[in-house]
């Protein structure tokens, strides 16, 4: 069974009412609504119209409220606390983001500082989708997205540079124990060479392909092997930084690679300000960054 509609009064002419009422002036309630004078007089003749009957006397020095109005103005001024304390509440719910990022992003740059954004935004509840490919805003449910992206963006879209892609070659120590680094061609030519979906090896070699050696379909996979030792990787050096620095990778050669495109962070234009996505937005540009 479908409960039938509530058949209310205007809320512009209730709330003309509520501010009148509480100020006994239409002058002082049109000054507090930012309106004319006849706007709330005209708003509340529509509502007593609506009712049918009197709210307020009209007296030669101002206004007075009928027993019926003092009566409607302690409900409707309750009705709207309790509105304006709904509100309120809702605004400290946690409010859920969805972030798309491509699957290296995803493990190497956000889940590892997952624990620092919970800290910093207490209140946000974290979607994560990992894929390869810029999501579709108008069609997809996404707030966020971080992918590979050529500059300039559609004008719906908002576009920041968030890793520029440097690319460096690195190995577990144990896989070069015993040899002295940085490695050169020859050298590095004797190494098990780890392949992935953007296969930088030829350009970083600056030699023709196919080069042997492991293939895998994700960039993070080929650092997984490197990290158990299986052989060399060439990625970002952004998406290594954190195993560098604590000595499960090594960098085995001087030579780095500028390639494009770069890692860029994406939205919709007009995101509201404060809101619980435009705070990861800055959050992700302040703390995952180093373009």
């Amino acid at each position: 069974m479908i409960t039938p509609r509530r058949k209310l009064p205007p809320l512009n002419a209730l709330r003309a009412f509520e501010v009148a009422g509480r100020r006994l002036s239409f002058r002082a309630a049109a000054d507090e609504l930012g309106v004319t004078q006849g706007a709330v007089a005209q708003q509340v003749r529509a509502l007593e119209d609506h009712l049918g009957l009197p709210l307020f006397l009209r007296l030669a020095r101002g206004l007075a409220l009928t027993p019926q109005g003092s009566a409607y103005l302690s409900d409707l001024t309750r009705a709207f606390d309790t509105l304006g304390e709904a509100t309120g509440q809702l605004a400290l719910k946690p409010g859920r983001v969805t972030i798309s990022a491509t699957p290296t992003v995803a493990t190497r740059i956000l889940i590892p500082r997952l624990a620092e954004l919970r800290d910093a935004l207490p209140g946000v509840e974290l979607r994560t989708i990992a894929d390869e490919a810029l999501p579709d805003f108008d069609r997809d449910d996404v707030d966020i997205a971080i992918g590979l992206a050529s500059p300039p963006v559609p004008a719906t879209l908002e576009a920041r540079l968030l890793i520029a892609q440097e690319i460096i070659a690195v190995a577990s120590p144990r896989l070069v124990e015993g040899l002295s680094l940085p490695l050169d061609g020859t050298q590095i030519g004797t190494l098990p060479l780890l392949h992935h979906c953007q296969d930088h090896w030829p350009r970083f070699l600056d030699t023709r392909p196919p080069l042997p050696g492991p293939q895998f379909n994700l960039t993070t996979l080929a650092l997984d092997a490197a990290i158990a030792g299986q052989g060399v990787a060439v990625a970002g050096r952004a998406f290594v930084a954190a195993e560098l620095a604590d000595g499960r990778l090594v960098q085995v050669m001087d030579r780095t690679l500028r390639v494009e495109p770069d890692y860029w962070i994406v939205r919709r234009r007009g995101a509201a300000p404060g809101s619980a996505s435009d705070a990861v937005w800055a959050w992700c540009v302040e703390r995952l960054g180093t373009g």
